[in-house]
């Protein structure tokens, strides 16, 4: 699948995180408990936008996004929102919308299978991983088989890094361990496939020095900036990203729990070089992903 835009010198911005968390029927891949504490945790959107909708929010803003839903169906029980999808409303729109799959590793030879005719179809640009809610620490060697296919294809590997927003403030965190989000784990994944483009998303409080570690060591890792306002950035973040990360930083939003326009505002204000803000909105996605 190709990208029907005429020219990204005319698009604003390029939002690397964005979740398709509705399936084909309105069915949420969370449980309304997950959701529900959700949205008190990040305090933004009460309504969860359907596939259609996200377009049409990225298309008003001149922007194209990156969607995948998560394949949570292992841990939640819920419905899973099927990748093929993801890849058709890709299809629909595909002047704002680039598609990323999500394989839960823990679905083993079925998943590699699932991953293989994906890659083989040409549709798919990358694959979302949530440690976090798929209960896996990234260099588990059960994910390794689907590593070597997302290697070997030259698409993206995208991690949640860090603290959990799902599961936040539930007894016990909802089931939702936070360990799977240290990033150190990430290293191993970089040394062990060194041609595979890898992006940590999110600040990765608590391990925020870690993941700036393994980016500055390793030049395939990219960090993704979603799921915080920039406001709220760590200032060793803010440094990195200005300096020696300036080519490895990406603007993500974590649409629809934070708005673009939300992120953005608080983005401006914090008074980046053009160089610099050119190169996260835009640039370096264009380049890790194969645009340019």
């Amino acid at each position: 699948m190709s990208l029907k835009i005429r020219s990204f010198d005319d698009v604003v911005a390029i939002d690397c995180h964005v979740h398709i968390e509705l399936g084909p029927e309105g069915d949420d891949h969370l449980s309304p408990e997950l959701r529900n504490a959700a949205m008190r945790y990040f305090k933004g959107n009460t309504t969860i936008p359907t596939a259609d909708e996200i377009a049409d929010h990225y298309r008003e803003r001149n922007m194209v996004a990156v969607v995948f839903a998560v394949d949570s169906a292992l841990t939640t029980g819920q419905p899973r929102i099927q990748n093929s999808f993801v890849m058709e409303k890709a299809r629909v729109h595909s002047d704002v919308l680039i598609p990323f799959a999500s394989i839960d590793p823990r679905r083993e030879r079925q998943g590699v299978a699932e991953a293989r005719d994906l890659l083989e179809e040409g549709s798919v640009r990358g694959f979302k991983f949530h440690p976090n809610i798929q209960k896996f620490h990234p260099n588990d060697r059960i994910a390794y088989p689907m590593y070597e296919l997302i290697e070997e294809a030259g698409v993206v590997a995208l991690f949640h890094t860090g603290h959990s927003g799902i599961g936040a403030g539930l007894p016990g965190g909802g089931g939702i361990a936070l360990k799977y989000g240290n990033p150190m784990a990430i290293d191993d994944v970089a040394v062990d496939f060194p041609q595979m483009s890898i992006v940590m998303a999110h600040p990765a409080f608590p391990w925020q020095d870690e993941a700036l570690s393994i980016a500055m060591h390793k030049p395939q890792v990219s960090i993704d900036l979603s799921g915080w306002s920039p406001k709220r950035f760590p200032p060793s973040l803010v440094k990195a990203m200005s300096t020696t990360l300036k080519r490895q930083t990406l603007f993500g939003s974590d649409f629809p729990l934070i708005t673009p326009d939300r992120w953005l505002t608080d983005f401006d204000d914090l008074g980046l070089e053009p160089d610099v803000r050119s190169a996260i909105l835009k640039d370096n996605a264009l380049r890790i992903l194969g645009l340019a």
